[in-house]
């Protein structure tokens, strides 16, 4: 974590295990989790282990997992049957419903590759994207961007992180109506720098 990002830096080099059992989490007005319980341990005032599962019903599922491996990398694994509140927070996505979420990563010396994937979803609005099929004229799918919305089915991003900069490997978005490829670099609060291909009438084309 970076300074300030992490509630245990409060502390001069604590070591701990905590055990965790709460019946009930908001994670915001409309997605609340239950039965949030496991262990996490704390060296040096960093997270080393944790261990935390839940479910918002019985059918959904929500997990995650941070273990320090020998070599010192840190893998986190997070998954939850509802994608909605964790993408929501993105400013650029409007109208996201629907869908699932898997995230891994191995972070060593600062040094962080991940994999994100999101499966069976519906954007109803991306302001860039919109923008982007209105000049190349592909004026019905940029009606469905502001309008119902479009499906995709899949998701993937590979890309790694070094201090501010992001390098996205792969992006893909697959849907009936529409699918992207992406790939570049992400510089935060500076340049954005992002290549690749986008085909409409997906189903048509296949």
């Amino acid at each position: 974590s970076e300074p300030g990002e992490n509630f245990f830096e409060i502390f001069k080099n604590l070591y701990t295990k905590i055990k965790i059992d709460i019946d009930k989490v908001k994670l915001d007005k409309e997605n609340t989790v239950n039965n949030l319980n496991g262990n996490l341990e704390v060296k040096n005032s960093k997270i080393f282990d944790l261990n935390l599962n839940s479910n918002f019903s019985n059918n959904e599922k929500i997990f995650i997992l941070i273990k320090t491996e020998k070599d010192n990398a840190v893998v986190t694994t997070f998954h939850s049957d509802r994608a909605k509140p964790f993408v929501k927070k993105y400013k650029f996505v409007k109208g996201f419903e629907d869908g699932n979420l898997d995230f891994s990563s191995t972070k060593i010396n600062n040094i962080s590759k991940s994999k994100l994937i999101i499966d069976n979803f519906k954007v109803k609005e991306i302001p860039i994207l919109a923008r982007i099929l209105t000049l190349a004229s592909l004026q019905g799918i940029a009606d469905l961007l502001t309008g119902e919305g479009v499906r995709f089915t899949d998701f993937e991003m590979i890309y790694s992180n070094k201090g501010s900069l992001m390098t996205i490997d792969e992006m893909y978005a697959i849907g009936p109506a529409i699918s992207i490829m992406m790939e570049g670099y992400v510089e935060s609060k500076k340049l954005v720098s992002l290549k690749g291909t986008l085909v409409p009438a997906t189903t048509i084309n296949r």
